[in-house]
């Protein structure tokens, strides 16, 4: 059973092919909790697939946010992309250091404003390593480009767009997050936060999406039994959350290789549902 959107994905062979071509652009988009050494920026310098720039997750956000890398205006994604050597003819590759953990996030941003030709590297850096590909140290050239950016609301949820939806059911929501917080039962990884989920809620680790030795994205036939099996029916619309909103786009990227392509991401996740003072919660199995 073949994958609907197999352009989704490119291999480690041919990206090694092409990485000489002047409009394939390649982007590390790895990403670490705040406070967690050495840094993802720390990672990309001692080692990267040679042309791959940085993309950080908290610049390529909007500024004075108390939320973690909320998404940013139309005019600073497209100033970000243009510092970062990409234009809207690009073929844009993303990898990150576990295969696909925020990888997810550079994809699923580059299609939130309108750039649709975005491939994720299947295996990420670790398939790359593991093949004994080079790396390099040095930062990368940088081409001159312009970007256009153009946002497509139907691709994010607010906090307020999910709040209603709790009445309203019109949405499904799969949470990405590990079995333990979204049940409850383990700590909550954001500092400050509840713990459990939002309720009615669905629940699919984003790790399960990939094999654990290979890295690689699972067939077709087992990211749909995965969903099959969270409960997830793709019969309503979809939305993904996760912690900050980075996780929830590897279930964006799986579901869209198996030919859902509208899933939508919940940008603020738990660090924002999980707040103190914030909107109901529910603990336990998904409901």
């Amino acid at each position: 059973m073949p994958y609907a959107h197999p352009e989704a994905l490119v291999s480690t062979e041919w990206l090694a092919a092409h990485l000489s071509e002047p409009h394939v652009r390649v982007l590390d988009s790895s990403f670490k909790q705040p406070g967690v050494t050495p840094t993802a920026r720390a990672d990309y310098d001692a080692g990267h697939i040679p042309g791959a720039v940085f993309f950080d997750i908290d610049d390529v956000a909007e500024p004075g946010s108390t939320l973690p890398h909320m998404i940013p205006s139309t005019e600073r994604f497209a100033a970000k992309m243009a510092e970062r050597g990409i234009g809207n003819d690009d073929k844009v590759i993303v990898y990150d250091a576990h295969g696909l953990s925020s990888a997810g996030r550079a994809w699923w941003l580059l299609r939130l404003f309108g750039h649709d030709n975005v491939a994720l590297l299947d295996g990420g850096l670790p398939k790359w390593i593991a093949e004994a590909r080079p790396l390099e140290t040095a930062a990368a050239k940088v081409p001159e480009r312009r970007f256009v950016a153009r946002f497509d609301p139907a691709l994010v949820r607010d906090k307020a767009d999910v709040l209603a939806n709790i009445d309203s059911c019109r949405e499904l929501l799969v949470d990405a997050r590990a079995a333990g917080r979204f049940e409850g039962t383990a700590e909550e990884t954001w500092p400050g936060r509840r713990r459990g989920h939002i309720p009615g809620s669905r629940n699919l680790p984003f790790d399960q999406v990939t094999d654990p030795q290979t890295r690689k994205l699972k067939s077709a036939e087992a990211l749909r039994q995965l969903f099959d099996s969270a409960r997830v029916a793709f019969d309503r619309p979809v939305v993904a959350s996760c912690g900050s909103g980075v996780t929830a786009c590897a279930l964006a990227f799986a579901a869209y290789l198996i030919g859902h392509e509208r899933v939508a991401v919940y940008d603020g996740s738990w660090s924002e549902w999980g707040l103190p003072d914030g909107p109901p919660i529910a603990t336990g199995p998904a409901g």
